[in-house]
């Protein structure tokens, strides 16, 4: 599994959710206990997109991580 922190705006919630739906894997984006499904637009944008969110990725694709990568965090 593989963990990242990211920082999401409104506008970016729609490229993301298609970016995710294009793994064949599971893919979770939380934040403190709330757990959605990063392959739905309602889920993710039911979050608190003011707050650092974390995505856990249940596998591995060069192309999703290298997309992540631009809203990833230092931390």
């Amino acid at each position: 599994m593989i963990q990242h922190k990211i920082k999401l705006t409104a506008a970016d919630v729609k490229d993301f959710v298609a970016a995710a739906s294009k793994s064949s894997y599971d893919i979770d984006i939380m934040y403190n206990r709330y757990y959605v499904d990063a392959k739905s637009i309602l889920g993710v944008l039911g979050l608190d997109l003011t707050k650092v969110l974390t995505v856990k990725c249940h596998g591995y694709d060069p192309a999703f991580e290298s997309y992540i990568a631009r809203f990833a965090l230092a931390c």
